[in-house]
């Protein structure tokens, strides 16, 4: 590498900047050339000075609120990461990141001047300004998503989106309280997991400082008075303790560098709120760090401090043996000190606490010429490819957002595999979490685990330490009851995406036979409509439409079946001239269905329907077609929308069950449940929930969601309930709270 320009040279960098005298200007462009005379060759400065002339000339005439020239926020960035020691192409996209969203400077203007890679950088950091979109949510959703994916291919995006977010946040007094608000609440819920994410623990925990300082100014200022005046009244304590810290290392032959922390005051504050604490009651305000040359030395160190002061169980963490998923590496333990004042250590590297610093930032991807990734690298980069897999199961931008926000909270448990390797989860994750972190196939065909070996709910919630073994089946089966207890944005959309897809095809056979029962009342069938007319119907309702939309559009209720059927007809007819098809009208008959069609066909829980009941269909828009029985309360609230009734009967499928609610009132007396219980299963039925009232009157009523096969084998059921003598009256549920009969009402 050529040696840096000297600074004499460097005298004359920046040198067309012609601001006022009170600019901030001037000093952000001197301490940038002297961050980048330390690493850069004199070709990068020359054409960082470039980029400099070329954005002062683009925001020429433009300011920040604050007053500023707006030339002086590009600046600070690329200062940023220069502190960083990002590359000349990065410090190049700093300079212009805002040239394309604030002028009329285009992409291809700074690919031919910068470069494609400059170009593309500046593109994934520019804003959707031009896009109309519904709201102001589904804009900023689908500005995090470019982002993101930006990021996914290049991590220096958001590096540079980082950096110019932290400058931002330090100017933000400037803006009015109301965008104060929502700025710091963004950079909260967004931008400080992701620098946590990517290893950035300084640009963290000031992202985290100065959006609790504008979100919550009140209990900012009132917190940091509390600090101010606990450090005075707490020095001799912390100095005593630090003192006797550096005594017992050398004795113990590890050299060490120790220094002391303090806790920032949004760690304080959220320690205050999770465990309703006063600010007087935070003991562990302070804490050391302890930086040795070697791991070897780390354990040592550890073991010189549990031999100084007690340790408390339970408060070691060894995440040198077990990084964190953004290649975090410490010792944590925390000591009793004098006076019972708790004292946090961290033990690490010098190594280790440069990537904690700087994390990604100091080794990204690119950067490597050898082909070789070390274990940060690689976990780095199968998130950032994560991002991608999300996003061709996500295209909804608001989902895509929901999804990745699910994977950025720090807390994490660590489970193994049978073969003994190491899954990051995070904290309250699940069996089925795992089986997707171990592949989306074996997510998908997912049917049970073992947790230590031992059979356990797929709900379970998975521990640290816990060895997880996925029991899958043969054909991927995922079940829409996972979505209301799996934690990982990765598990969340896959499930998300098998069951869309299914209910897409389900729904699509579904119309066919829909439109198929419509065309019968028209003398047509659906294998007698032709092609052109298919083609002129689908023109008429849309270019990009084509058939099988329109048949899943039927299904899900999306369209009227009797509808597309007419214009079908009508189109026919004109056909038929040519064409002898038509035949007599007939009847539209019946819609068969089996109850087991999957999605696209519901059984109603309101009133549950079985076989031998006279049933209707009702079509419900994004639900498809939901069966109701003939006398069911909720269909006179559709007396109104007849249009949307259909005509359908059952057809027997051999070994299939049906869930029914029954209500049994019996005197409150000992056994009665069992009593009823064998009576049902006498019956050969099967009883999937069971609750009862609260009263304790001398009768009570409990409810019973049975599994039969049809209307005859409730009735042989019931017949069997009615014998238990206790019982004084017995019916079925209809129209009334289905959740009666649902897991969450009392057992017993």
């Amino acid at each position: 590498m050529d040696s840096p320009l000297p600074l004499a040279r460097l005298s004359a960098f920046f040198s067309r900047a012609s601001h006022a005298p009170e600019s901030p200007v001037p000093a952000s462009l001197n301490r940038l050339q002297t961050l980048v005379s330390e690493y850069l060759r004199p070709e990068d400065i020359e054409k960082l000075q470039a980029a400099y002339h070329f954005s002062a000339e683009a925001h020429e005439g433009q300011f920040r609120i604050s007053g500023e020239p707006y030339v002086s926020h590009p600046v600070a960035v690329a200062e940023i990461l220069a502190g960083w020691h990002l590359d000349a192409q990065a410090l190049t996209a700093a300079l212009l990141h805002d040239v394309m969203e604030d002028t009329n400077i285009s992409k291809q203007e700074i690919a031919d001047r910068f470069g494609k890679t400059t170009a593309e950088l500046v593109d994934g950091l520019s804003k959707l300004d031009k896009i109309e979109f519904q709201s102001k949510e589904d804009a900023q959703a689908e500005n995090f998503r470019k982002m993101l994916l930006a990021m996914a291919q290049d991590v220096r995006v958001i590096l540079i989106k980082l950096a110019d977010r932290l400058h931002n946040m330090r100017t933000l007094d400037a803006v009015r309280p109301d965008k104060r608000r929502r700025i710091a609440a963004e950079t909260m819920d967004i931008y400080a997991p992701i620098a946590n994410r990517l290893g950035l623990n300084s640009v963290f925990r000031d992202l985290q400082e100065l959006s609790f300082q504008h979100a919550m100014p009140m209990r900012y200022r009132v917190l940091e008075r509390a600090l101010k005046a606990a450090r005075g009244n707490r020095r001799e304590v912390v100095s005593k303790i630090l003192d006797a810290i550096k005594h017992r290392l050398p004795e113990c032959n590890v050299q060490a560098e120790v220094e002391g922390r303090e806790k920032g005051l949004y760690s304080i504050y959220r320690k205050m709120r999770e465990k309703h604490l006063s600010f007087s009651q935070v003991l562990d305000i302070y804490g050391f760090r302890v930086i040795v040359q070697d791991i070897p030395s780390c354990y040592l160190a550890m073991g010189a401090l549990h031999g100084l002061y007690k340790p408390v169980p339970g408060k070691f963490k060894d995440y040198i043996a077990i990084p964190k998923a953004n290649g975090y590496q410490s010792l944590h333990t925390t000591l009793i000190g004098p006076y019972g004042t708790p004292v946090e250590i961290q033990i690490r590297t010098t190594k280790m606490h440069q990537v904690s610093q700087s994390g990604v930032a100091s080794h990204w991807l690119y950067k490597d010429n050898d082909g070789t990734l070390n274990d940060l690298q690689v976990k780095t980069h199968k998130w950032l490819q994560s991002l991608l897999e999300l996003q061709s199961t996500s295209p909804d931008s608001a989902e895509f957002l929901e999804h990745v926000k699910v994977d950025l909270f720090p807390d994490e448990v660590y489970v193994f595999s049978p073969q003994g390797k190491i899954f990051a989860l995070p904290r309250g994750a699940t069996p089925v979490d795992f089986a997707y972190a171990v592949h989306t196939d074996v997510g998908n065909c997912c049917v049970a685990c073992r947790i230590n070996m031992e059979l356990m709910p797929l709900r379970t919630e998975l521990r640290n330490g816990d060895q997880v073994e996925i029991v899958t089946a043969s054909h991927p089966n995922p079940n829409p009851a996972w979505l209301s207890y799996v934690k990982t944005g990765k598990a969340r959309a896959q499930i998300r995406h098998h069951l869309k897809t299914a209910q897409q095809e389900q729904a699509a056979t579904l119309g066919e036979r829909m439109l198929g029962q419509a065309l019968r009342a028209h003398g047509l069938n659906v294998a007698a409509v032709g092609q052109a007319v298919w083609e002129r119907f689908l023109k008429e309702f849309g270019p990009k439409l084509n058939r099988k939309e329109v048949l899943t559009d039927i299904g899900l209720g999306k369209r009227l079946s009797g509808i597309v059927a007419r214009r079908l007809a009508e189109l026919q007819m004109v056909e038929g001239e040519h064409n002898d098809v038509i035949q007599k009208p007939k009847p539209a008959g019946s819609l068969l269905i089996r109850g087991s069609e999957g999605v696209a066909v519901q059984l109603a829980r309101c009133c549950r329907p079985i076989p031998g009941d006279p049933i209707v269909g009702l079509v419900k828009k994004g639900q498809g077609l939901v069966v109701h029985t003939h006398d069911c309360p909720l269909l006179v609230k559709s007396r109104g929308e007849r249009d949307k009734w259909v005509d359908v009967d059952w057809e027997f499928e051999p070994g299939r069950s049906y869930e029914v609610a029954i209500r049994a009132v019996a005197s409150n007396q000992p056994g009665v449940l069992a009593k009823l219980a064998a009576a049902i299963a006498e019956g050969s039925a099967n009883i999937a929930h069971v609750s009862m009232d609260d009263e304790r009157g001398a009768y009570t009523s409990l409810y019973f969601t049975l599994q039969v096969i049809d209307r005859i084998h409730l009735a042989r059921v019931m017949r069997n309930m009615r014998h238990v003598p206790e019982v004084v009256r017995i019916n079925r549920s209809k129209g009334e709270n289905p959740e009666r009969n649902q897991p969450g009402a009392q057992l017993y």
